[in-house]
């Protein structure tokens, strides 16, 4: 018996030695390899793949804001990090030595795939008389690509797959991995390829054939998708996504291509196309539950009947309470004030923004439309510092300084940091002057009442104070849980503990009444003997310290005028040319005129109303202006410019041209050929009276006009270049000379 036992396990043992070779074509050896192909060596690299995949889903954050990429990875120029996995978590049957466990520690998912593949190909492949007999082969070589189109190694990818389409043409995954080799030449930004081999796919094949199963359909046109948005073909890539969606096989793909092209016709402003695409969302019942959230949400934003607002903010609130929607309620409440701001309800808009602010864990892209949406009320409302403030906060929390719109929101924050330092100064000065013109009794009493506020307010702000330190945090929550019960002075350590807080806050105070005010604090006087005190009275709440800050001097009066009178002046232009608000930039210029502004600013403030009058078709005003300069300062460029207000100019000489002509002119100029200088600049400025070099020629020429005329001729020249180009550099510089020279 013991005999035939051993001629059984000689025999196994040498099937199997013999079954483990790949050179012999046999049943066994084909099944032995197939076998430990499939459910050892594979098993394990597709359970490495699919957790990567896992990690990539987990880890990747869709900005609902942009349109977002039909494959929810995006590759960057570093490599892509994948979280590492623990050794020995897919070890399945293959065994492994202890080193090659140590080296998995420090690799990827697809790192350690891409292992698996290449170690079935080198020890299972049964490429016998140019024939793969190992049927799993062309499994692992699709493996194999995949894992290296997730490290970002492309090229190899392709490689791989040729070699699969080359020598497996009759294998049930061709059509997948010519798909696989579509994407890769699709990140090489081989397009045009790539669209020509999945038209051939899916077109014409599926044309002859019909024989294409749905899910190929499904992943070939998203593929197909991907193509096009690269070329920005979005016409193409949006009928490609209609093909695509026809089938909802991979559900959460499936969703993300109606999510995409709902976006595509919201931007087409193809809203009723775009609320069709989002609903389909809404209906299908396996959408993951974000795509679903952010539907609604566009579903909002893409309204345009006024009826339906009420409506979807009744949805929207509904949302909002759901315990589930927690980690959306940012999104949720900026667009229930977006839908309240466009009802011109703006106190519920602020609210329900300042609502999507306060909420933990905001996405920052969120945070910056919601700071955006309230800078711009505020900005509406001509609440320019607290418009300042939110733009501010758009700056801090963008992550992409280069994106358009931040570009736009820095450039708006730049010019409302000179508007509100103007605005400051005309509140400040005017608020002097005002008082300075006070008589002295009306200063006291001005003073007196403002003092009096400020006690009430100290004394409110001392007991606040006074309450915290005796019931508040400050005593630490082991002396409140080890006393509950018990009040705070039967305990000394606490007694002891707020005796030391008040000595630090208020110091050592006597037994007075109206102990908190900073008069009645008395210290020792050492050079007096311990007896004697001097009584500190502090300038706080000293009427006479506030009435001796106001200017008495005409000097210093006059020159917090100038001052004045220069930021009403420059609020004007900004108004009228960086905010284009022609009724503030109005009030400014007119109140500055009202106030009797020095000789150089009389000439611009007319020709600004005037030309301001002019395009809100305010003839009268405009009319009385225009008679204003062209008598009072008839022999004016302004003047010229106003009798000729039809006058058309063309560009008849070339950029290149202009150029030469004005380095002429700097020559000319430069050899003190200053009239010369003044007549070429004239002869030119005809024809160029649309380029942008003409404020440098202006300013030229007023340079020669000061050289060789007088400094009245001079000033008028640069008062020109200032007025008529005050944005550019040289109208700058043309100010700065105006105004050293009237100092």
């Amino acid at each position: 018996m013991k005999y035939i036992q051993k001629i059984v396990w000689f025999a196994v043992f040498f099937t199997i030695v013999f079954s483990c070779t790949t050179k012999k074509d046999t049943v066994i050896n084909r099944n032995y390899h197939v076998l430990t192909t499939k459910f050892n060596v594979l098993f394990n690299g597709k359970e490495a793949f699919k957790k990567g995949i896992a990690a990539i889903n987990e880890t990747y954050e869709d900005n609902f804001w942009k349109q977002l990429p039909i494959e929810p990875l995006e590759f960057k120029e570093e490599t892509i990090i994948i979280p590492k996995i623990s050794t020995g978590e897919f070890s399945g049957f293959d065994s492994e030595t202890s080193s090659e466990k140590e080296s998995v520690k420090s690799r990827s998912p697809f790192d350690l795939a891409e292992e698996k593949a290449v170690k079935a190909i080198q020890k299972h492949s049964m490429n016998i008389v140019g024939k793969e007999r190992n049927r799993q082969i062309d499994d692992a070589y699709l493996l194999l690509g995949k894992a290296r189109y997730y490290s970002q190694r492309f090229i190899p990818a392709i490689e791989a797959f040729n070699y699969v389409i080359a020598n497996y043409p009759t294998a049930s995954l061709i059509n997948e991995t010519k798909i696989w080799r579509a994407k890769s030449n699709i990140r090489l930004e081989n397009e045009e390829f790539a669209i020509e081999t999945l038209q051939l796919l899916l077109v014409i094949r599926d044309t002859l054939e019909a024989d294409l199963p749905d899910v190929i359909k499904e992943k070939g046109y998203t593929a197909l998708a991907m193509a096009y948005v690269q070329t920005d073909s979005l016409q193409k890539a949006k009928e490609s996504l209609l093909k695509a969606t026809r089938t909802t096989i991979d559900h959460e793909q499936a969703t993300r291509n109606m999510f995409i092209l709902g976006q595509m016709y919201a931007l087409e402003n193809k809203k009723d196309s775009a609320r069709t695409a989002f609903k389909r969302i809404l209906d299908f019942k396996k959408a993951p539950h974000k795509f679903k959230i952010h539907a609604e949400i566009e579903i909002a934003k893409n309204f345009s009947e006024s009826s339906t607002a009420d409506e979807l903010l009744k949805n929207l609130k509904k949302l909002i309470k759901d315990r589930d929607n927690r980690p959306y309620l940012d999104a949720l409440y900026y667009q229930v004030g977006a839908i309240e701001e466009r009802k011109d309800s703006i106190s519920l808009a602020i609210e329900n923004y300042n609502k999507s602010l306060r909420v933990k864990n905001g996405q920052s892209e969120q945070k910056t439309h919601t700071y955006e949406s309230l800078g711009n009320l505020y900005f509406k409302n001509n609440e320019f510092q607290l418009a300042s403030a939110y733009f501010d906060s758009v700056l801090k929390a963008s992550t992409d300084s280069t994106e358009l719109r931040i570009r736009r929101v820095k450039r708006k924050f730049k010019n409302l940091a000179s508007l509100i330092k103007f605005e400051k100064t005309v509140q400040v000065n005017d608020s002097i002057l005002n008082i300075a013109a006070m008589p002295v009794e009306a200063k006291e009493a001005y003073f007196q009442e403002y003092v009096d506020a400020l006690k009430k307010k100290d004394a409110a702000v001392a007991q606040k104070k006074l309450k915290q330190l005796a019931f508040g945090n400050s005593f630490g929550t082991s002396l409140q849980s080890t006393n509950k019960g018990k009040w705070y002075f039967y305990n000394g350590q606490s007694l002891s503990f707020g005796k030391n807080e008040f000595q630090k806050v208020w110091g050592n105070r006597a037994l007075a009444d109206d102990w908190r005010w900073a008069s009645q604090l008395r210290i020792p006087d050492s050079q007096e003997g311990d007896d004697s005190q001097e009584t500190i009275v502090s300038d706080r709440y000293d009427v006479a310290s506030y009435v001796a800050t106001i200017p008495t001097s005409t000097a210093i009066i006059d020159s917090l005028k100038i001052e004045r009178n220069e930021g009403l002046y420059e609020l004007g232009l900004i108004y009228k040319q960086q905010f284009v608000n022609l009724p503030l930039s109005i009030q400014k210029l007119e109140r500055l005129r009202s106030l009797g502004p020095e000789e150089n600013k009389i000439l611009p403030i007319y020709y600004h109303l005037y030309q301001i009058y002019t395009e809100i078709n305010n003839n009268e005003k405009a009319t009385f202006f225009r008679n204003k300069i062209l008598t009072e300062y008839a022999d004016t460029k302004f003047a010229q410019i106003i009798q000729y207000p039809n006058k058309k100019f063309t560009d008849e000489t070339s950029i290149n041209e202009t150029e030469e002509f004005y380095k002429k002119c700097y020559y000319l100029y430069k050899e003190e050929k200053y009239e010369v200088v003044v007549q070429k600049i004239d002869e030119i400025t005809s024809t160029i009276q649309n380029s942008i070099l003409i404020p440098k020629f202006e300013l030229l020429k007023a340079f020669a006009i000061g050289k060789y005329q007088e400094k009245e001729a001079y000033l008028k020249a640069l008062e020109f270049v200032s007025v008529q180009y005050g944005n550019t550099e040289e109208g700058k510089k043309a100010k700065q000379i105006v105004e050293q020279l009237s100092n």
